[in-house]
């Protein structure tokens, strides 16, 4: 994603105030307090985190955000994590991070993660395929084969203390180009071989972890006309699923596209699963803002400072 124009507009806030509101819309949205031996996962892309000039107040409301998990994925922080250890340290004691190496658009995939309510277990790292394999990976009406990542997915593991729990979360922000049908297609095979990978390591007897998840930013385009979604098929061609969620708001600020998702196997959805959702931000921050200078200038605003994703959760509890 470029660099999002900085703002113009002279606009202050307390983040008293704000962080109040988000707290009381984070009730209505019904995200669960953490705790009660459940794990409370979250996804969010932050635009451009370390790259646009966001200050010490844009800092403490993220923060205050992803404080509400025990884990939570981030996808598009720069190779400068000033910004990051900023909201890190707002976040309180015990969180901690695990990044990969900047790739794509100069971009690392991050899990924050409380260690006093998870622990990280070994497996860490970048996924990949042998040379071998990837000619392999292929779509039915899609030229061409999977040719690699342009960020590579980024995994690791997580039990939550004093319960069985353990996931192996799949950290994703898949090529997004253009809407041409030739960028849509390299889109689409990325996602399937996110599917391929996610199948065969659910399927491994050394998986090390009891559910898979595959989360993140897939740049899920929306619909065509006939129904048909290339890249959603491609995400769901091993067997994953993508549960309802509650809140049936999509994840893209400024359109109704689902860019971000949750994926898992049908039996974790069936047994471990408890709620999935997204949190709509954008409906109770900066609310001066966008009565005195209206949508779009609010979108610009919110866009430089928060992100133009919102974030996507999933409860999770041992059974």
């Amino acid at each position: 994603m470029p660099v999002f124009p900085r703002p113009t507009v002279a606009y202050a806030y307390e983040v008293a105030s704000e962080r109040r509101r988000l707290r009381a819309h984070k009730v209505r949205r019904g995200i669960p307090d953490r705790g009660r031996g459940a794990l409370l996962i979250g996804t969010w892309n932050i635009a451009n985190f370390g790259a646009q000039a966001r200050r010490a107040c844009d800092h403490r409301l993220i923060a205050e955000i992803l404080s509400w998990f025990d884990v939570v994925a981030v996808q598009e922080c720069r190779d400068n994590v000033g910004d990051l250890y900023d909201v890190l340290h707002y976040m309180g004691k015990g969180w901690q991070a695990v990044m990969s190496d900047a790739s794509g658009n100069n971009e690392r995939m991050v899990f924050l993660y409380d260690s006093t309510r998870v622990i990280r277990l070994d497996e860490i790292g970048e996924i990949g395929f042998p040379p071998t394999a990837v000619d392999r990976i292929r779509l039915e009406g899609v030229k061409g084969h999977f040719a690699g990542f342009d960020r590579s997915p980024y995994l690791a593991s997580f039990q939550l203390k004093g319960t069985p729990l353990s996931v192996q979360l799949v950290n994703v922000h898949l090529f997004y180009g253009s809407s041409t049908r030739g960028d849509i297609e390299r889109r689409a095979l990325e996602t399937a071989a996110v599917a391929k990978w996610t199948d065969l390591r659910h399927r491994s007897p050394y998986l090390g972890a009891r559910e898979v998840i595959a989360l993140g930013d897939f740049n899920m385009p929306k619909p065509t006309r006939d129904g048909g979604n290339v890249v959603y098929d491609a995400l769901t061609s091993e067997g994953l699923v993508t549960p309802p969620h509650s809140t049936e708001i999509g994840s893209a600020i400024a359109s109704d596209n689902q860019y971000d998702q949750v994926a898992l196997f049908p039996a974790g959805a069936k047994g471990w699963l408890v709620d999935v959702g997204v949190f709509d931000y954008d409906a109770v921050v900066f609310r001066e803002l966008f009565e005195r200078k209206g949508r779009a200038v609010f979108e610009g605003y919110l866009r430089y400072y928060l992100s133009d994703h919102r974030p996507m959760w999933v409860q999770l509890r041992p059974v």
